[in-house]
């Protein structure tokens, strides 16, 4: 041999290399593989399942919005009813208010008309009151005959009072 190289050191060679390979990938290769498909799937669940709470968090979103807008139109539709409710009860308070008050003033017109009646009454008896004691002076202040003619020269002036 010229190099001193014999044919079984290179078999020798050829086979601690092979075994050297083989127990690499056995010890290394192997578990570094089965390393990177372990994170490979963590990582593809951990993204599956954010896009699954993505999705659920769409959906509840969606849900959530509308029952905001059912929410909305219910707190719509109690407001109108609200609102009805209010301008009858306005209409019926201002309706009876009226009432009370053409109550009132029939009531204020019949006791005035009462007062004016009583006035005019009392006012009457007055009067007749007067005009007994004025013809009771007449009388007693001068004679009959005095009497007599003031009475016919008084009434012959309202003759001529109405006659103008």
């Amino acid at each position: 041999m010229p190099l001193n190289i014999d044919w079984q050191q290179i078999l020798l060679h050829l086979l601690n290399f092979l075994i050297l390979g083989v127990g690499l990938y056995l010890l290394l290769y192997k578990p570094v593989r089965k390393f990177m498909k372990k994170r490979e799937d963590g990582y593809k669940e951990r993204e599956d399942k954010t896009a699954e709470a993505l999705e659920e968090a769409r959906h509840s979103r969606e849900e959530y919005e509308g029952r905001l807008s059912a929410a909305d139109a219910e707190i719509s539709e109690m407001k109108k009813h609200a609102t009805e409710e209010m301008n009858a009860v306005r209409a019926e308070k201002l309706r009876d208010a009226q009432k009370e008050a053409e109550d009132i003033v029939s009531a204020a017109r019949a006791s005035a008309e009462k007062e004016k009646k009583k006035i005019i009454d009392g006012v009457g008896g007055d009067i007749r009151d007067i005009v007994n004691d004025m013809a009771q002076k007449v009388v007693m202040s001068s004679g009959v005959d005095d009497a007599y003619e003031k009475f016919l020269s008084a009434a012959e002036e309202e003759e001529k009072d109405g006659k103008e």
